[in-house]
C-alpha cells in the first residue's frame, strides 16, 4: 500500500512538473499550424505530447483524430473523438466529426445519431445538416439528403457544393432535370470548380449529347489538367463518337497520373483491340489480372485476343479461368467450343455447345422468376463494351474489388541494433516528453564507444567509407589496444562492408573478453540473422514477411516447388542471453520478435512484441510489427489498432497498411 502511494505521489509529481516545464499553448499552435500545412504526422507528435501535458482539455485527442482522419486512420480518428468526448461529453465538434468518420466507415446508423446528438447541442450549426446529407446520400436515403441540403441551402444559398450534392441525390431519385438545374446553379456560382463541369457532363451524357459532354469535360480539364476523372470520361465519351486514337490519349493521361488504375487498363486494353493493337491490348488484360486475379471479364476478354491472333491454347486457358470464376457464363462455353474445334478437339468443343445451350435454357427460366436472376449466362450481353465511370471511380473500384497497383509490399520494420553515426555526432539525449527510453546502461555503453553510435531499427548497409574506417581501429588492436570496446566497434564496421565472417570473430573476441554486456549479444544476434538472410538472398529466397493487395499474406518463399525455412536459431540463442543480461530492456524483446516471425513461430512473436511495448509502449516498430503478424493470423481487428498506433508514434508507412487493410469501404 505504502509504495502504491508513494508511486501515485509520483505520478502526479511528473504531471506537475511536465505542465510547469513545457508550454501546452506551444504544442497546441504547433499541432494547429502542422494540420494547416497537411503535415499530419508533425502534427500528431505535437499532440501526442499535449495529451500527456494536458489531461483535461478535449482538444488535444480531437485534432490528434482530424490528423489520422486525413492520414486515412479512420478507425484510429474515431477512438480519439472517442477519447475528446470521454474528457467532454458536449463538446460538440467531436460529435460531428465522429459522425463524418463512421459515416466512411459504412456505419451510417451512428453517425446519424452522432449528428442528432450534435444538432441538439448546437441548433443552429448549418455544418451539420450538410454532413446529414451526405450521410443520408451515402446510405442511399436520397430523399432524406435532399431535405437536408435544402435546409442547409436555405441558409448558405450561396455554397456550391451544397448544390452538387443535392444534384446528385435528384439524379439517383431519377429526376434528371432537377440535378441538372442544380448543377448549373453551382456552376454558376463557382465556376472555377471542376467538379460542377464534370457532373453536369453526366446529364448530357445520359441525354446521349455528347458533344456538350466533351465540351463541360474540356472545361473540367483547362481548369484542372490532372483530373483523371474527367479525362476517363472524356475518354468514355469519345470512344462512343468512334474517336478511339484520342479516347486512348485520355485514358493515358489517366494512367500517367495512376498507373495501378484498373478500370482503366480494361476499357484501353479493349480500344487497342478495336484498332488491332492486340499485342498491347492483352499486355493492359496482363496487369489487370495482376491486380484482380478474379476478374472475370478481363480473362473473357483476353481469351478473345488471342483467337483473333489465331492462339487458340492461350484462349482456352482463359475460358477455362473464366468459366472456374462464373459457371454460369453461357458465352464462355460457346467461345471456348469454336477455341477447341480449330485445335481438333471436336467431341469437348460439341459438349462444351450443348453446355452453353442448358445455360441459356437455365438463364431464361431463371430470369422469368420475381428474383430477376443476373448471370454471365445471357448471351445477348455485350461483354467487350468499355465499362463505363461509376461513383467509385476514385476508390479504382473494377467488378466490386478493391484495386490497386501491386507496386511495393508491406514487411517487417527491422531489429534494432548499433550502427556508426556517419554525422560524427555522440548520441543524443533522450527525453521521456517525446516517447523516448531513457536506460541509463545503454546512455554508458554509447558513450564509451570509440566511435560516434546510434542504436536504430535499420538494416546494415554498405558503406564505402567503412573500409576507411577500419584501418584506425586495426591499428589499435595490433598495439595491443584491442579493447571489448575497440572489438566492438571494429566488428560495426565490418558488418557495413559486408565482411561478415570477420565482424562474427570481432563480436565473439568481445564476448570472450567480458560476456556480461547485453549490447555485444544484440548486435551479434542480429547480424547472424543478416547472414542468414544474405545466405537466403544469394538463392533467391529471401524470407520476409509480406503481405500482397489482397490481405493474404506469405511468409515462406518457394524455391523448386518447395517451402524453405532457414535457421535462426543461433541468432535467437544470443538475443536470449541478451534479455537474460538485460531482462528490462524492452528492444531486445522486440528483435526476439523478429526472429520469431522469421522461424515461424509467429504466436511467440506477438508474446515478444508485446512483452517489449509492456515494458516501454512507445515503440512504434513494435505496434507496426505485431499490427502485421496478427492481420496475418487472421485478427484484424487487433492488428489494425496495432497499425493505427504505430502511425500514432511517427511510423509512417503505417497509414499505407491501414489504406490496404483496414479500411472497408461501406457497402451501397
Amino acid at each position: 500500500m505504502k509504495r502504491a502511494l508513494v508511486t501515485v505521489c509520483l505520478m502526479a509529481l511528473a504531471s506537475f512538473c511536465l505542465k510547469a516545464q513545457y508550454d501546452p499553448s506551444h504544442f497546441y499552435y504547433a499541432g494547429r499550424q502542422a494540420l494547416s500545412d497537411g503535415k499530419y504526422s508533425l502534427a500528431i507528435e505535437n499532440f501526442n505530447i499535449l495529451s500527456r501535458i494536458d489531461t483535461v482539455s478535449p482538444e488535444a485527442f480531437f485534432f490528434r483524430g482530424i490528423a489520422k482522419y486525413n492520414l486515412g486512420d479512420l478507425n484510429g480518428a474515431e477512438r480519439d473523438f472517442d477519447l475528446s468526448l470521454k474528457r467532454n461529453p458536449l463538446y460538440t465538434y467531436a460529435y460531428h466529426y465522429r459522425a463524418i468518420t463512421r459515416s466512411r466507415l459504412g456505419r451510417y446508423e451512428e453517425a446519424l445519431e452522432d449528428l442528432q446528438e450534435a444538432s441538439e447541442l448546437r441548433p443552429g450549426n448549418t455544418g451539420i445538416y450538410f454532413s446529414r446529407g451526405v450521410t443520408y446520400f451515402l446510405s442511399q436515403q436520397f430523399d432524406k439528403a435532399v431535405e437536408d441540403f435544402n435546409s442547409f441551402i436555405r441558409k448558405e444559398p450561396k455554397e456550391s457544393s451544397a448544390y452538387l450534392n443535392r444534384g446528385a441525390s435528384y439524379l439517383f431519385l431519377g429526376d434528371t432535370t432537377k440535378a441538372f438545374n442544380d448543377y448549373n446553379k453551382a456552376i454558376e456560382l463557382n465556376n472555377q470548380d471542376p467538379e460542377g463541369f464534370v457532373r453536369r457532363s453526366r446529364i448530357y451524357a445520359l441525354q446521349n449529347n455528347y458533344d456538350e459532354a466533351i465540351a463541360d469535360l474540356n472545361r473540367a480539364i483547362a481548369l484542372d489538367p490532372a483530373n483523371t476523372l474527367a479525362y476517363f470520361n472524356r475518354a468514355i465519351l469519345r470512344y462512343e463518337k468512334k474517336d478511339w486514337i484520342n479516347a486512348i490519349d485520355d485514358l493515358n493521361a489517366v494512367l500517367k497520373e495512376e498507373p495501378g488504375n484498373a478500370l482503366t487498363l480494361y476499357n484501353r486494353a479493349l480500344i487497342y483491340a478495336q484498332v488491332g493493337e492486340y499485342d498491347k491490348a492483352v499486355d493492359d488484360l496482363d496487369r489487370v489480372i495482376n491486380i484482380n486475379p478474379e476478374n472475370v471479364l478481363a480473362y473473357f476478354n483476353r481469351a478473345a485476343m488471342f483467337m483473333q491472333q489465331g492462339k487458340y491454347q492461350q484462349a482456352i486457358r482463359d475460358y477455362d479461368r473464366a468459366i472456374e470464376l462464373y459457371p454460369d457464363f453461357a458465352k464462355a462455353y460457346m467461345n471456348r467450343s469454336y477455341a477447341k474445334s480449330m485445335t481438333g478437339r471436336l467431341s469437348e468443343s460439341r459438349q462444351d455447345w450443348q453446355t452453353a445451350q442448358q445455360k441459356v435454357q437455365e438463364y431464361k427460366i431463371a430470369t422469368s422468376t420475381e428474383e430477376g436472376y443476373e448471370a454471365f449466362a445471357d448471351t445477348t450481353r455485350k461483354f467487350n463494351s468499355l465499362l463505363a465511370l461509376d461513383a467509385d471511380f476514385a476508390k479504382k473500384n473494377f467488378d466490386n474489388e478493391l484495386l490497386q497497383y501491386r507496386d511495393v509490399d508491406i514487411k517487417l520494420k527491422p531489429m534494432f541494433q548499433f550502427v556508426p553515426r556517419e554525422d560524427a555526432v555522440g548520441a543524443e539525449s533522450i527525453s521521456t516528453i517525446k516517447g523516448k527510453l531513457i536506460y541509463e546502461k545503454l546512455d554508458n555503453f554509447l558513450a564509451a564507444l570509440p566511435v560516434a553510435t546510434q542504436f536504430v531499427s535499420a538494416k546494415s548497409s554498405q558503406r564505402e567509407s567503412a573500409a576507411t574506417k577500419l584501418e584506425p581501429l586495426s591499428e589499435q588492436i595490433r598495439l595491443g589496444k584491442g579493447t571489448q570496446n575497440v572489438r566492438f566497434a571494429k566488428a560495426m564496421y565490418e558488418t557495413q562492408a559486408s565482411r561478415f565472417n570477420n565482424a562474427m570473430e570481432s563480436y565473439s573476441v568481445a564476448i570472450d573478453m567480458d560476456g556480461t554486456n547485453p549490447f555485444i549479444y544484440i548486435n551479434r544476434g542480429v547480424l547472424q540473422a543478416e547472414m542468414t538472410d544474405f545466405i537466403s538472398s544469394m538463392e533467391n529466397s529471401v524470407q520476409t514477411l509480406t503481405m500482397d493487395n489482397t490481405g493474404n499474406t506469405t511468409k515462406t518463399v518457394v524455391k523448386d516447388r518447395a517451402s524453405t525455412t532457414y535457421d535462426y536459431s543461433a541468432a535467437i540463442d544470443d538475443m536470449m542471453q541478451a534479455a537474460s543480461l538485460a531482462p528490462d530492456f524492452p528492444y531486445v524483446y522486440y528483435n526476439l520478435g523478429n526472429l520469431y516471425c522469421l522461424s515461424d513461430d509467429l504466436p511467440t512473436a506477438v508474446v515478444n512484441y508485446t512483452r517489449a511495448l509492456d515494458l516501454f509502449p512507445y515503440i512504434g516498430e513494435a505496434y507496426y510489427n505485431r499490427g502485421l503478424v496478427q492481420i496475418f493470423l487472421k485478427e484484424k481487428e487487433k492488428g489494425c489498432i496495432d497499425i493505427s498506433k504505430a502511425g500514432e508514434l511517427g511510423i509512417p508507412e503505417a497509414y499505407g497498411v491501414i489504406k490496404k487493410y483496414c479500411t472497408e469501404e461501406p457497402k451501397q
